[in-house]
């Protein structure tokens, strides 16, 4: 497949950013071991519970209480997949940003068993993410979020994949790992971000993708030879099936929002949730502030907006009303391809910050710690 470089590399961009007191910036930056792990544990228990959960139910299944216990595992395996839906981009992504965790070991340790159990590529993704963090919904320079995006409401397989479960869409992830285990870049996207001349990279991409493939292989034969068959659904396609949460919390995120902008108040959307998909989400519904601050954890980032709100717009409250505003957008631009949500923002008091600014900061380098320009 032909893979001609459509990204450029020569934007520079100064961001809008809120005005914040140094003092208060500098305790929002700091990571925490405990935090880190109060959520990596409980979003792993909460996976593991509704699996354990959905095991049991099928094997106590029988000719006599089946009538009750068929319920009880769809059930339990609608709720295994909703939670293991945020698994691997979602957990990845803060993780990816190495701010969960004081300590680095732990945070890739977290980094790699949250990507294996959801088959994300990792590997890929941090540099595509924190490349994304510098040029934030910037056509040409982008790829991993190119605006305006599609919803595809009439396509029956969108809702088997947030309801139930699409074989299409996991043999085509199986798939995918495969070629990029074989060593095929095949997009665009990828060859910026992963680029031939960085051989160090593409190894590790490929051995990341071999490691994936040939453990989920393994614990899934391991599963058939003890006779416990099952558990493939449970743990090796545990994050492939009811979706529908994390794609109600993800695709607000940019959706319907104005490209090719310095200010992330006109790019990136901030909602208020419960406190599950809150939990389940990493607090990503803080996205202009994660945008913004892409170094304070994600568990200061209510407080972080605290500190800025009157700069701000509105953020829409719970999903409901999140979704409202969602489906006026994509209805008006049924008719108006060019339409575009703009935000009401009132006030700009704050400053400018450089996109290797950003780019620093999402990478989390010691250089994010002593710019200076919060």
């Amino acid at each position: 497949m032909e893979t001609t470089q459509k990204f450029r590399n020569d934007i520079r961009i100064n961001w809008y950013r809120c005005e914040v007191d140094p003092k208060v910036m500098t305790k929002l930056m700091q990571c925490s071991d405990y935090q880190g792990f109060r959520q990596a544990l409980g979003h792993l228990g909460l996976w593991f519970a509704t699996g354990a959960l959905a095991y049991l139910s099928f094997y106590k299944m029988n000719g006599n209480n089946w009538m009750w216990m068929l319920p009880l595992l769809l059930l339990a395996l609608f709720a295994h997949g909703t939670v293991g839906s945020f698994l691997g981009g979602i957990a990845c992504h803060e993780l990816s940003h190495k701010t969960p965790f004081k300590t680095k070991a732990i945070n890739e340790f977290f980094l790699k068993l949250f990507a294996f159990l959801g088959w994300h590529d990792q590997v890929w993704y941090r540099p595509s993410h924190i490349r994304h963090h510098q040029v934030t919904v910037h056509n040409d320079y982008d790829g991993e979020v190119v605006l305006p995006q599609k919803i595809s409401l009439e396509d029956w397989r969108f809702w088997l994949g947030l309801f139930a479960w699409n074989p299409e869409q996991t043999w085509k992830t199986i798939r995918t790992c495969y070629r990029r285990a074989t060593g095929h870049v095949d997009n665009a996207w990828y060859e910026f971000v992963l680029p031939e001349e960085n051989e160090k990279l593409r190894r590790e991409h490929r051995n990341w993708a071999r490691f994936t493939l040939l453990g989920h292989a393994l614990l899934a034969a391991l599963f058939i030879a003890t006779g416990h068959w099952f558990l493939i659904f449970i743990f090796n396609l545990g994050a492939h099936y009811c979706g529908w949460l994390c794609f109600l919390c993800g695709m607000p995120q940019h959706y319907g929002l104005t490209a090719n902008v310095p200010d992330h108040r006109l790019c990136c959307r901030t909602f208020t949730c419960s406190w599950l998909p809150s939990l389940l989400y990493w607090n990503m519904q803080y996205h202009i502030e994660h945008h913004m601050f892409p170094a304070v954890p994600f568990y200061n980032l209510p407080k972080l907006r605290a500190a800025i709100a009157q700069d701000l717009p509105p953020a829409p409250q719970g999903l409901w009303k999140t979704w409202q505003g969602m489906l006026e957008i994509h209805r008006r631009q049924q008719t108006d391809p060019s339409y575009v949500f703009l935000p009401n923002v009132s006030q700009s008091t704050g400053g400018r910050a450089a996109d290797k600014i950003l780019q620093s900061e999402a990478a989390l380098e010691s250089q994010a710690r002593s710019t200076g320009v919060f």
